[in-house]
């Protein structure tokens, strides 16, 4: 388990992938600073015979900085404000938690 923490520390440090930001529990309070790795994937949305791509906005971060985050909760990156829409997502070993986000 080091192992992948290990490399999970060394991804989550890297200035290509990830970023440095502040964590508002209930989006209030100076916050707390964390390393996360945002991601845009677009996700292809079914209406019935229709199909449309929406771009959706994904915050991973280690477990061990914000193991409390929740829906609710704001990641500040830079100039950019995000609100998480839902309850974080673990990865299998528990390592990372993956967030819906929406820009606010």
């Amino acid at each position: 388990m080091e192992a992948f923490r290990t490399a999970l520390d060394t991804l989550f440090a890297d200035p290509n992938l990830g970023e440095t930001a502040i964590w508002q529990a209930g989006g209030v309070g100076p916050g707390v600073p964390v390393r996360v790795i945002r991601r845009r994937p677009d996700a292809v949305v079914e209406f019935g015979a229709s199909r449309a791509l929406m771009a959706t906005v994904l915050i991973d971060l280690r477990r061990t900085e914000a193991a409390a985050i929740d829906e609710g909760d704001l990641v500040v990156i830079g100039t950019d404000t995000f609100k998480i829409i839902g309850s974080p997502a673990s990865d299998p070993m528990g390592l990372v938690l993956t967030c819906e986000a929406v820009k606010v």
